[in-house]
């Protein structure tokens, strides 16, 4: 057990450092709710939380709370699709027209499914206006995706699709399955492994869910046009937060919709529980082949992106961030996960047999490194 007054939970030894890094997020980085968690091969070595859940009412974070994880959600997506492929259901590199026809209109018919992972697909914002009721019903933002023109010529450049990246391997999921993606992962990992995480949040669960913060005032970077539009979906929602300092991902409609590449609700133990599964025996057979793993970690897309800030050293493999320092150092060359908006980090490693994640409420800003200290403390305890 840890002793700062504000911090539950459990830790093994030989884990401490992971523990006094988290303690410390909340008396030197301004920490309000969060926690942290580390499975290492299939036995789970952290698990704590700490701090306010919802500090206008001063409800404390809990062993079970969740959170809006925002991208940590494209890494499940990710391993939904790579479970697909191991079924022989799916192949990363056939036309996405194989399974979704009429997404071929206006220049898409080559665009293999792997594009759609990789950020390569020159479809980050769509140019039909869409309204809030239009992106919580699916089929409006996948009939805007079928209508697009690419923004580029597919597979020439690269650009992170920060919302589009959900509906685009969602319907492919959605087509192989007959289920949309949150009901596919619902069945298929959410039940079988006892997570609570969640692509459309149940009712039953709305009040457990933690408050987000907005980031601190002052912290936004400018973004391009596109890249606005991407992230707002046109316009159909603020994001983070509005003008008022609400995040819009505490609308309960929101969360309820789960917006399948940024609105996945999880605690951090679930998020670690999930890849460590990926990469070991956790209650049954690991998920991921080893196969699917390399395929998984190969580097497809690095540097400066076509509507992104400058290049820090993202790396991206098939449907997952790599270890990409100085960006988002993980563990290593057979690291793969996501990070979220705000300053949320999941991530396995094959190589360690690891699942880690983070998950907090007060959203932080360009220079937040919360996140990175904690995974640095991981790396210093594995002697990565």
């Amino acid at each position: 057990m840890t002793t700062h007054p504000s911090v539950r939970g459990d830790v093994d030894e030989g884990f401490g450092p992971v523990a006094d890094i988290f303690r410390d997020n909340f008396s030197s980085r301004g920490e309000v709710g969060a926690a942290v968690a580390l499975y290492v091969r299939g036995r789970k070595v952290v698990d704590l939380y700490g701090g306010l859940a919802d500090p206008r009412s001063g409800r404390r974070w809990a062993a079970g709370t969740p959170a809006v994880v925002f991208s940590c959600t494209k890494g499940i997506l990710a391993i939904c699709a790579y479970l697909l492929v191991q079924q022989g259901r799916l192949d990363l590199d056939a036309p996405v027209t194989r399974y979704w026809p009429e997404f071929g209109q206006h220049g898409k018919a080559a665009i293999p499914v792997r594009w759609l992972l990789t950020h390569q697909a020159g479809l980050p914002a769509l140019d039909r206006p869409l309204s809030r009721e239009d992106v919580v019903s699916w089929k409006p933002v996948i009939e805007a995706i079928e209508a697009q023109t690419p923004l580029w010529p597919p597979g020439t450049a690269h650009s992170y699709h920060a919302m589009t990246y959900g509906w685009l391997i969602g319907e492919v999921i959605h087509r192989i399955t007959g289920q949309l993606p949150g009901a596919f992962f619902r069945d298929t990992l959410a039940a079988p492994l006892g997570l609570r995480t969640w692509i459309g949040l149940p009712d039953e669960e709305r009040d457990s869910v933690a408050w987000m913060l907005a980031p601190p005032a002052g912290s936004a970077v400018p973004l391009h046009p596109v890249a606005e539009s991407g992230l707002t979906m046109g316009g159909a929602f603020a994001f983070p937060a509005d003008n008022d300092g609400l995040v819009s991902f505490n609308d309960p409609v929101i969360q309820a919709a789960g917006i399948p590449g940024a609105g996945a609700v999880s605690t951090a133990e679930s998020l670690a529980r999930l890849y460590a599964a990926a990469v070991s025996p956790v209650g049954t057979e690991r998920l991921l082949t080893r196969t699917s793993v390399y395929d998984a970690t190969l580097p497809r897309v690095a540097g400066q992106q076509r509507y992104g800030p400058a290049d820090t050293g993202q790396r991206w493999g098939t449907g997952f961030l790599l270890d990409s320092p100085p960006a988002r150092p993980l563990l290593g060359a057979l690291s793969f996960g996501h990070d979220g908006a705000g300053g949320h980090v999941a991530f396995g490693d094959d190589a360690y047999q690891v699942g880690f994640a983070y998950v907090v409420n007060q959203m932080g800003g360009v220079d937040d490194d919360r996140g990175d200290r904690l995974t640095a403390a991981v790396r210093a305890c594995l002697g990565a």
